[in-house]
């Protein structure tokens, strides 16, 4: 299990000196993936352990949070992703006005040298920090020199035509392409949250859901899907999945509801994980219900037929 680490004040003897990388890792996609594989490497070969260091909340959240875009990734769920990675600590630094504040030289010798003691840093050659974006690439190398640290660039990692990038994972999420998202990813994508009460509308109509809750002000996908969802102890159970505000009855809060085939216990307060594998159609607004549990019908059967045609 990955090892979160929060704030610089909860550093200890054993974190320093270190291997290091510095990003926000949304999404935590095939890129992310290259980028910790080398990094660990590079570790190992000088015997130093390895961390990441990451952000909560993010820059472009804290400086314009209404323009930055839908997260792929809250922080439990990339840590979950890096665990799968191997990443075995994360440093998270809480974004505020005084980290905001920092000098790209005050940055660097704070964190960097006083706080991480790091020998081997591995930034993107576009990697800015500090106040007013003043720190680079070229600063970091002359303070590594002064501090003796290694700095590296990353490597791009390439699939088909570009870069493997957030904003492309988000871009194949937002085109309803969850194939080719998971192929970015290196995994089908997924969603984590609490089974909670909800008003029990599905109920009504023969679709009972599983209701999740997202913490999210906005979502990097919505329609309906066919899903599997999971949760400790338990083998994925395939089912059909909305995920949006529910415009039909007036809904005003993102949430994700799932209707799971041929289930019928109670598993309210688990902790779940939904992952997305065919998207059926964008959600819409019905005139009644009877309409809607009609559609909901459709998108059962064609969610059923989408796990049947995987199988064959």
């Amino acid at each position: 299990m990955t090892e979160l680490v929060r704030g610089l004040h909860n550093l200890r003897a054993h974190h320093r000196p270190c291997a290091a990388t510095i990003g926000s890792f949304d999404g935590v996609h095939r890129g992310h993936q290259a980028v910790i594989s080398s990094l660990q490497v590079a570790a190992a070969q000088r015997s130093l352990p390895a961390i990441l260091v990451t952000f909560e909340p993010q820059p472009r959240e804290y400086f314009n949070p209404a323009s930055s875009p839908p997260r792929l990734t809250r922080l439990r769920e990339k840590l979950q992703a890096l665990s799968r990675y191997g990443v075995e600590r994360v440093l998270c630094l809480r974004f505020n006005a005084q980290l905001a504040s920092l000098t790209a030289d005050e940055f660097m010798r704070q964190i960097l040298v006083d706080g991480l003691g790091v020998r081997y840093l591995m930034v993107g050659d576009d990697f800015r920090f500090g106040k007013d974006r003043t720190g680079n690439f070229t600063l970091l190398q002359q303070a590594g020199g002064q501090y003796g640290f290694e700095v590296s660039a990353i490597d791009t990692f390439d699939i088909g035509d570009g870069r493997v990038s957030s904003t492309r994972v988000r871009d194949s999420l937002a085109a309803g392409d969850l194939e080719w998202t998971a192929e970015l990813l290196g995994r089908p994508f997924t969603l984590c949250g609490r089974v909670a009460h909800g008003d029990k509308r599905g109920r009504t109509i023969g679709f009972p859901t599983a209701n999740i809750r997202l913490h999210r002000h906005r979502s990097p996908l919505s329609g309906v899907f066919a899903v599997h969802m999971s949760w400790p102890g338990a083998r994925p159970h395939a089912g059909v999945a909305n995920i949006g505000k529910r415009p039909t009855v007036d809904g005003t809060w993102l949430q994700l509801e799932v209707h799971l085939f041929d289930f019928d216990r109670d598993i309210y307060g688990q902790h779940v994980e939904v992952e997305f594998l065919h998207k059926l159609r964008d959600e819409q607004r019905f005139d009644s219900f009877d309409a809607l549990r009609e559609q909901i019908q459709r998108d059962a059967i064609q969610a059923r037929k989408v796990f049947t045609d995987s199988r064959g």
